[in-house]
């Protein structure tokens, strides 16, 4: 049984998402941040950095923080979401990482400069709108000669930037000048799995 602790965020709603993809057992932990359940002693225990999403697998016990490092295990643990075939498996992994050292952290960044900042500051706001739209720029081009970012075969990586493009739409962010990245988006909401994880533990209702 895998035991997930999370709250309703994009790194969030990537494991929530993998999980009912792959149809694992699991069992869901609601940790409300805005409540500070992230800062408990309980919680510290499991992730010290005291950031969602912490999954704890009791058949193994493995407990992983990071939602790409959680990614990687629950598509090695299934056997699926990962090609097998080692050009798109590495291709996979390569736009995880983009992933999780571009995309999430600059427009997270964005988010906190542009909408939670007490002092507004121009400076970083225009960066990181021009870095976003950077990293939108770049997937567009890879997703205008492929279905998913690994090719043919959907993947964790693209559960990994939907998490993102799912609140992007929510706050705002618009990417619809990008028609290959929005065809994606959309093209991956569809999904059943995806439709479901995205309210897991509760609807987002803002970043």
């Amino acid at each position: 049984m895998i035991n997930l602790y999370t709250d309703s965020s994009p790194n969030g709603f990537k494991v929530t998402i993998a999980l009912e993809e792959l149809a694992l057992p699991y069992r869901l932990h609601h940790v409300r941040i805005d409540a500070g359940e992230h800062r408990q002693p309980a919680f510290l225990a499991l992730n010290p950095h005291g950031r969602i999403p912490v999954i704890v697998d009791t058949e193994t016990g493995i407990t992983l923080f990071e939602s790409a490092a959680i990614l990687l295990y629950l598509a090695e643990k299934s056997g699926r979401l990962l090609p097998l075939q080692p050009a798109a498996r590495w291709e996979a992994i390569k736009w995880l990482q983009f992933h999780a050292s571009s995309v999430g952290p600059i427009i997270g960044q964005r988010v906190h400069f542009e909408l939670f900042a007490t002092d507004r500051n121009p400076t970083a706001i225009e960066r990181f709108q021009s870095l976003t739209n950077s990293v939108f720029s770049v997937l567009d081009s890879h997703l205008a000669r492929h279905i998913y970012l690994a090719g043919e075969d959907y993947s964790i990586a693209d559960i990994a930037h939907f998490g993102w493009t799912h609140i992007a739409r929510i706050i705002n962010f618009d990417f619809s000048r990008y028609p290959h990245l929005s065809a994606w988006h959309e093209r991956v909401a569809q999904r059943p799995a995806v439709r479901k994880g995205i309210t897991l533990p509760t609807p987002a209702t803002g970043a």
